[in-house]
């Protein structure tokens, strides 16, 4: 088992710098990167519903930190796949609840599945575009309470995480 946690985390951790390196093309207006984003994306997300089928959710415990990281990475940018994302969601709240996995990336993971459902989001981590040149979230659940929500997980208000995107 630690040969298959070892030869796992060296998968997640290649994968996400794949994505890390391909991410720019996901929003690009040349059809053809675009499409390959979303290849890249789909592949992994496959490979992630195959980890999680085995080995549950991949916690720093069995693969290390940066390979945890890695697999959430995975689950978010997962977003045609939505089946993978409620199950990474689903595992990832196991993992949490058991003190395996962050709330933090949790909540991203949340907001990230909820939206591509095209529900409102509940901690305003999905940023819908920009509107004279400031981030616009997407809905959110309760707006008045973003922050308090926010900060139960480790996560900036609101106002400073969007200060990064303008």
């Amino acid at each position: 088992m630690a040969h298959d946690a070892a030869a796992l985390a060296v998968e997640l951790t290649d994968m996400a710098t794949a994505d890390h390196r391909t991410a720019v093309h996901a929003n690009s207006d040349d059809p053809a990167e675009q499409l390959a984003w979303r290849r890249l994306t789909a592949r992994h997300g496959d490979r992630l519903g195959e980890i999680m089928a085995e080995y549950g959710w991949p916690t720093a415990e069995l693969v290390g930190e940066e390979a945890a990281r890695a697999a959430w990475l995975i689950a978010q940018h997962a977003d045609r796949q939505l089946d993978i994302q409620r199950h990474a969601l689903q595992l990832m709240q196991q993992a949490v609840s058991a003190g395996a996995a962050g709330p933090r990336e949790l909540a991203f993971l949340r907001d990230r599945t909820l939206v591509n459902e095209g529900r409102q989001q509940v901690y305003g981590t999905q940023i819908a575009g920009v509107k004279d040149g400031a981030p616009v979230p997407w809905p959110c659940e309760e707006p008045e309470r973003v922050d308090e929500l926010r900060a139960a997980v480790g996560i900036e208000p609101f106002d400073a995480y969007v200060a990064r995107f303008s």
